[in-house]
């Protein structure tokens, strides 16, 4: 049985090298003390994996050792990544590890229980020579007020996945980062809830003078059908902005490029300046996401359905910040 250690074969090393290249051209390069490469990654059911270079049509999970370096090549292009939907199962998340530069460290909750919770953990994957813990880790638990409150669209319940908040720093400067996986629920209806209870969480705390750091940055997969539809609305009502860099690009392999953006999940955001509320200090600089079809496995010639249940559904969506 091969190990995600083992000299890769010719072909999957070529692949890896053009995968490299192509990283490189299209992410900004890592500044020691100068920039600081925010990303978040729905990476879909990662949890189990199949230890081949190649797995065969019968084999159960599809996700294998070659993608699972192409995973790991990606990942390794930022500072600091959110990763959701990261399994009970831990399998592929260690074997990643594993392939990870030793500069890499993370943090991991523990399972979301419930039907609601799906089983998964919410993750954080940060390079140390860039980005260090600052002090702080919390889940986001909401008052019993806020829960008590009457309205069609009031939180009765806590999140089916709790958010995660850990705080960082790169050079001299200190961030908050909150990921989330909002509940897709039956209906779109059902997301407006916790879309509102998170932007309002993430608002009292921008504004309380004894908050342990005003650069608070949400980051994940929220479900938001599309903007400017009532989830978006739901999202943004606190003044949550999303970069304009960010606005138009696709959230996942499905995206149709003829029709209007659809699948509008992943989101980076934050208060401005401006908005009447403490306003991120760090320097925004730019934005995008990375579509990994044409370099991450051409020569298997995936369809992408395959290709997401090897690598995601979902696009890595990231910002770069200046940390002088």
């Amino acid at each position: 049985m091969p190990l995600i250690t083992d000299t890769p074969p010719p072909k999957v090393a070529e692949e890896l090298v053009a995968l490299r290249a192509d990283l490189d051209a299209r992410i900004p390069s890592k500044q020691m003390d100068r920039n600081v490469l925010v990303a978040t990654w729905n990476l879909r059911q990662f949890g189990g994996l199949t230890e081949k270079w190649a797995s065969e049509s019968g084999d159960t999970p599809q996700r294998d050792l070659q993608s699972l370096l192409a995973i790991a090549e990606i990942i390794a292009h930022f500072d600091v990544i959110a990763v959701q939907e990261v399994r009970a199962d831990l399998k592929a998340f260690r074997h990643m590890l594993k392939a990870m530069p030793p500069t890499w460290q993370f943090l991991l909750t523990d399972v979301c229980r419930g039907d609601a919770g799906n089983g998964e953990r919410m993750a954080f994957l940060f390079d140390t020579r860039k980005v260090a813990l600052s002090g702080l880790a919390c889940e986001l638990v909401v008052p019993k007020e806020q829960l008590d409150a009457v309205g069609p669209d009031a939180l009765t319940r806590q999140f089916a996945r709790t958010p995660y908040a850990v705080a960082f720093r790169s050079g001299e400067r200190t961030f908050i980062l909150v990921t989330l996986h909002i509940d897709y629920g039956d209906k779109s209806a059902d997301r407006v809830p916790e879309l509102k209870a998170i932007a309002r969480w993430m608002a009292d705390w921008a504004g309380d003078v004894n908050a342990y750091d005003h650069n608070l940055i949400a980051l994940g997969d929220f479900n938001i059908d599309r903007q400017g539809d009532p989830l978006y609305q739901a999202f943004i009502e606190t003044g949550l902005t999303v970069p304009p860099e960010l606005q138009g690009v696709p959230r996942t392999l499905f995206t149709d490029p003829a029709k209007p953006l659809e699948h509008y999940f992943d989101q980076i955001a934050w208060f401005p300046k401006g908005g009447g509320r403490p306003a991120l200090s760090l320097t925004y600089q730019t934005g995008g996401h990375y579509d990994f079809r044409p370099t991450a496995m051409p020569s298997r010639a995936l369809t992408d359905d395959a290709l997401s249940r090897h690598i995601s559904d979902h696009f890595p969506l990231w910002v770069e910040f200046g940390t002088r």
